[in-house]
């Protein structure tokens, strides 16, 4: 399927999958442009760095906070499609965006970060989960209300991200790993060089305009136990199993304060209750990433696993979203 070119707009841009975003855009030969904080002083050297490495690939800059509504509207004014990966803090700050996109009255694509489970057709949520999916579910509502055309991305899990949280492929001489519950509950991980070349593809195809795309290519769904033996394998290494039973870590979800227990209802949900592979089935009418854009080879988890042995990528630490 041809990818029409437009101009992509991509809040967010600096963050772990905004860099993804961004690159994809690029790849795809669409005018990108990221809309960022300004840089308050001179000696920031990171954000500058930053900057300059986007300027260096093409990608167009406007600065601006998330509250400048005049800046939000212009700033959309000039672009077609705007894909939102803000973190868990800034999620309610979509709503800004919106209202600057109903005022600009020319976006052809919103999709607002998600990223992860399907959130209107998500089950058995620990309490700290579901309060990120009603956040989510607002800036749904909100788009819709608005009558900006929109789609929204399910990815399930990050592979890369939850790779490294749970076989740590950067610390060679680590001996253990943590499995929770029986390790055998099927989940799903998608590389994120996937998830972004899928939003993108999305992003200007009228297939899924007003729709759902949801990312759970079969290569991709594995249990833990299932990852970390074929880890063993690949390095011919025998790992020692600490078992996390199901009571601990939904004890931890109600005990640890907020927002510090939303990862123990995350691993729950993924490594326990299995995800979205465990919350519905695929219907005829879902649209599936790796069936609507069959041409494009997505990286399996196995793949994966041969780039992690080589070369693991480089992961962002910070609380799952």
């Amino acid at each position: 399927m041809a990818c029409e070119k437009s101009k992509i707009l991509v809040f967010g841009a600096t963050g772990y999958l905004g860099r993804y975003m961004v690159k994809a855009s690029v790849s795809l030969g669409h005018p990108t442009y990221v809309y960022v904080r300004p840089i308050k002083s001179k000696t920031d050297t990171v954000k500058l760095a930053v900057h300059k490495e986007l300027e260096s690939i093409g990608v167009t800059i406007f600065l601006g906070e998330l509250d400048d509504h005049e800046k939000l509207v212009s700033a959309l004014k000039q672009v077609d499609v705007v894909i939102s990966t803000l973190a868990v803090p800034q999620f309610l700050d979509q709503l800004n965006i919106i209202a600057a996109a109903k005022e600009a009255g020319n976006i052809k694509r919103f999709i607002p970060s998600e990223f992860g489970i399907e959130v209107d057709r998500v089950s058995g949520v620990l309490p700290p989960f579901e309060a990120l999916f009603e956040n989510k579910r607002k800036i749904r509502r909100a788009v819709e209300a608005a009558g900006i055309p929109h789609t929204y991305v399910s990815a399930n899990a990050l592979a890369a991200y939850f790779i490294d949280y749970c076989l740590h492929p950067h610390d060679r001489n680590r001996d253990e790993v943590v499995v929770y519950g029986t390790g055998h509950t099927k989940t799903v991980l998608n590389y994120e060089e996937d998830v972004a070349t899928y939003t993108l593809k999305a992003a200007t195809d009228p297939t899924v305009e007003n729709r759902v795309i949801i990312c759970r290519p079969p290569m991709n769904i594995i249990s833990q136990m299932e990852l970390i033996t074929s880890w063993e394998m690949k390095t011919g290494r025998t790992f020692e199993k600490t078992n996390v039973p199901e009571e601990e870590l939904i004890k931890l979800s109600e005990t640890i304060p907020f927002p510090d227990n939303i990862p123990a209802a995350i691993l729950h949900y993924m490594f326990i209750k299995g995800g979205d592979q465990m919350s519905f089935e695929l219907t005829e009418n879902d649209l599936e990433a790796s069936k609507l854009y069959p041409d494009y080879k997505y990286t399996s988890v196995d793949n994966l696993l041969d780039i992690c042995m080589v070369n693991p990528p480089v992961v962002k630490r910070a609380a799952f979203s």
